[in-house]
């Protein structure tokens, strides 16, 4: 029996892309290969020469139709079999494959806010809902909207069997997050992509919209964010401590180039408010979610495991994020001189005088 196959891709859209999708029906037994489509409708391609190449790299059940039918998640390439480019992924996997033997991971935490009639869900049609305050992780009446929606997508990626970790109600009313990881890059941001895509997609079902705006309201409303966990094996053992330190200390040196990846509207979200360092200064410290990288307290007591870098938006591009990431860091690790750690407290102490 035949079965139907999701090919799903991300388009040329600017400023940010947008994610596509349509079927092909598979007969019994065999896999799904690559397929075409018209790029010129989805800005990757001109009208007269205007075929694309999907390439599947990643495949799943598909929690929406049933267990025999799957979801394909394509790179993009021209019909000379090179990567499109609009296709991110393919620069990520050459930054995974030289160092591989950092064997970095990520967790992407995606914050992300339901719309409906132009406006979040929940709000009123004219004004606004009380102040900020009961709704992150709240509970109770019209207070929290879209829990229903939030619930069937965390069963459609468990279905599905993504790396799905975890859900919450976030500080607006309307915004929600989901957790992704922690696995390796390709993984995680392959794995990103199809859970916002079931998000999109069940979101249709209930007449809304899940917007990946970086600040969906404009005045004194939270953003929505894409907080970012990584590590590499020597942060995850013991005596860590000091490489999570020289991480830090690394992406430091190239905030304009993390910025430039971390999404469209950081001007607008990274306004030192909000939980949030100004996107043109840069800091690191213990438990401090107003600066651009938060080391959690446990990470602190055990002197060993990640860091959080606060700074990309809900709309940005996770094959861009993590390969900034692991290419900074990992670079600075592979060049840098041996030299003994700072201690903890006095690291601490240095990121606090550095906001």
């Amino acid at each position: 029996m035949a079965y139907q196959a999701e090919y799903i891709w991300i388009d040329g859209t600017e400023p940010s892309p947008l994610m596509r999708s349509k079927t092909k029906i598979i007969k019994d037994g065999k896999e799904p290969g690559i397929w075409g489509f018209d790029g010129s409708s989805t800005n990757q391609a001109t009208g007269d020469n205007s075929d694309c190449v999907l390439r599947p790299v990643f495949t799943c059940p598909d929690p929406l139709r049933g267990p025999d039918d799957i979801l394909v998640l394509c790179e993009v390439l021209t019909v000379d079999m090179r990567p499109h480019p609009t296709n991110s992924r393919a620069k990520l996997k050459a930054v995974v494959n030289k160092y591989k033997s950092f064997e970095p991971m990520f967790g992407l935490e995606q914050e992300y806010t339901f719309m409906k009639d132009n406006h979040p869900l929940g709000w009123p049609e004219n004004g606004y809902p009380a102040p900020q305050g009961p709704y992150y992780c709240g509970v109770g009446g019209d207070q929290m909207p879209g829990r229903d929606i939030v619930e069937a997508h965390t069963l459609a990626c468990l279905e599905a069997g993504l790396a799905i970790e975890g859900t919450n109600a976030e500080v607006m009313m309307g915004q929600w997050e989901f957790q992704i990881g922690a696995i390796g890059p390709l993984e995680v941001s392959d794995q990103l992509w199809i859970a916002r895509w079931l998000l999109f997609r069940i979101a249709e079902d209930f007449g809304v919209f899940a917007t990946l705006d970086a600040k969906p309201m404009l005045g004194d409303w939270n953003g929505a964010g894409c907080h970012t966990n990584f590590s590499t094996n020597a942060m995850r053992e013991d005596g860590g401590w000091k490489h999570i330190i020289a991480g830090c200390e690394a992406i430091g040196k190239k905030v304009d180039e993390h910025i430039e990846n971390y999404g469209v509207g950081i001007e607008l979200r990274l306004t030192g408010q909000h939980e949030t360092a100004h996107y043109t200064k840069f800091s690191y410290g213990v438990s401090d979610r107003g600066a651009s990288i938060r080391i959690p307290w446990q990470v602190y007591k055990d002197k060993k495991g990640y860091l959080e870098d606060r700074r990309p938006n809900a709309n940005m591009d996770p094959y861009k994020v993590t390969r900034v990431i692991v290419n900074t860091v990992c670079e600075a690790a592979s060049t840098a001189p041996a030299k003994k750690a700072a201690p903890a407290k006095k690291a601490a102490k240095k990121a606090a005088k550095r906001r």
